[in-house]
């Protein structure tokens, strides 16, 4: 049996070039309906990422940004926000060869973890359609806000005996 190293690092600027590459491949099956050429995509991807990574410093500026690595490899990132009532699992996203493997749970659970021992409910925001939604109720988030297109989660340590 594999067991999977799992660690967190803060994000360098050498990472900028796999960022955008585990952006864009969170984007593949909205642009694939679009009649865009690959030069469009790719111009589309870098404004919107550029104006992701705008709104994560402003919005959540000291907060923890880092690259997941996986036995040594760059798998995904994992931005969290600790705020005095809240930890705010800010954006965690993994690379398609790493994605339903465990990975992301295992994450999760470290932050509710830290929840629990903290007394601090965990929240995050998800699309309605993701499909990590289901990952999230199975882990004990409920709707907290419907936000139109996203919903806003919470996990309280209150009502979730385990993690």
């Amino acid at each position: 049996m594999w067991v999977m190293k799992i660690t967190r690092r803060p994000i360098q600027r050498a990472d900028e070039a796999f960022l955008l590459e585990l952006y864009s491949s969170t984007r593949v099956d909205e642009l694939a309906v679009t009649d865009w050429t690959p030069e469009q995509k790719a111009a589309f991807l870098r404004m919107q990422f550029d104006a992701q990574a705008a709104h994560y410093e402003t919005y959540y500026g000291g907060s923890e940004f880092s690259v997941v690595e996986v036995d040594g490899v760059a798998a995904g990132r994992l931005y969290v926000a600790r705020w005095a009532s809240e930890i705010r699992i800010v954006d965690v996203a993994l690379i398609p060869d790493f994605r339903n493997l465990g990975i992301g749970s295992r994450l999760i659970r470290a932050i509710l973890a830290e929840g629990a021992a903290s007394g601090k409910p965990v929240t995050i925001h998800v699309e309605k359609f993701n499909p990590a939604l289901r990952l999230y109720q199975r882990l004990g988030f409920l709707p907290k806000e419907d936000k139109g297109v996203y919903l806003l989660l919470e996990w309280s340590p209150d009502e979730t005996a385990q993690v």
